[in-house]
């Protein structure tokens, strides 16, 4: 049964990695026997990361905003361990722009780190995946991919995108081995959600909000991220799993 669940020896490339939840999931699949490599810009966040890591990791300092930079993004990930055969999209960005206010810049900013860069990163790593008929794609999606929020228009029309993707990634790519999931996390305190935990009363209300009653803390994603990275959701594609206390259940 443990092996089910395991990803020993699997190699990851984790975008998004030198903060937040990336950097959580980076480490917990170092921590499970994963070799990890880390994506992200900042290089001395990606060191501290890799000093705290306790397996075999390795990180790339990379622009994930530009899209059309993935498939030489991807040749470098696979340069330290050898083709990665799980992927998870973690990095982000949030404006928080309220609808009037939106720029086209803010706009596509946010559309080509959530939404672009994903689906070009995971296309130029298929190949490899689809040669050795095993895969694990894990996107980042949201509470927003399924109910609007307030400042969130740029934010949220990513995330819904996010999930239609990931179900046309399953469609695509699944016939190979290669299974397509999303994880959709509610309020974890993260760089992203700072103004958010920064407000007490507003950090309560969201808490209120979930069946549980508490917000999310970084363990919480684990054993969900490491299932659908796993042989344990082998017959699970194309699917949104809320990580969210029961946020979207009330």
């Amino acid at each position: 049964m443990q092996d089910m669940f395991s990803v020993k020896g699997k190699i990851a490339c984790v975008t998004g990695a030198s903060s937040g939840l990336g950097r959580a999931l980076a480490s917990a699949l170092s921590e499970a026997g994963a070799i990890v490599v880390g994506l992200a810009r900042r290089q001395q966040a990606l060191q501290a990361w890799q000093s705290e890591s306790r397996g075999e990791t390795a990180f790339v300092v990379c622009d994930l905003s530009d899209p059309g930079q993935m498939a030489a993004v991807a040749r470098r990930a696979a340069e330290p361990f050898g083709p990665p055969d799980i992927l998870i999209n973690a990095a982000g960005v949030n404006t928080r722009q309220v609808a009037d206010d939106v720029t086209l810049e803010g706009w596509q900013q946010t559309l080509d780190l959530n939404l672009s860069t994903p689906f070009f990163l995971a296309q130029a790593l298929v190949p490899s995946m689809r040669e050795k008929q095993w895969g694990r794609i894990v996107n980042f999606a949201s509470l927003q991919t399924e109910r609007a929020f307030a400042g969130g228009i740029s934010y949220g029309a990513s995330k819904g995108g996010v999930g239609q993707m990931t179900r046309a990634m399953a469609e695509a790519w699944s016939k190979f081995g290669i299974t397509a999931n999303a994880l959709a996390p509610g309020f974890f305190p993260t760089e992203l959600t700072g103004p958010v935990f920064d407000n007490p009363e507003l950090a309560a209300r969201n808490a209120a909000q979930t069946c549980i009653g508490r917000n999310g803390t970084m363990a919480d994603l684990v054993g969900p991220a490491l299932f659908l990275c796993s042989e344990a959701s082998a017959y699970v594609t194309g699917q949104i799993l809320f990580v969210d206390g029961g946020y979207t259940a009330k």
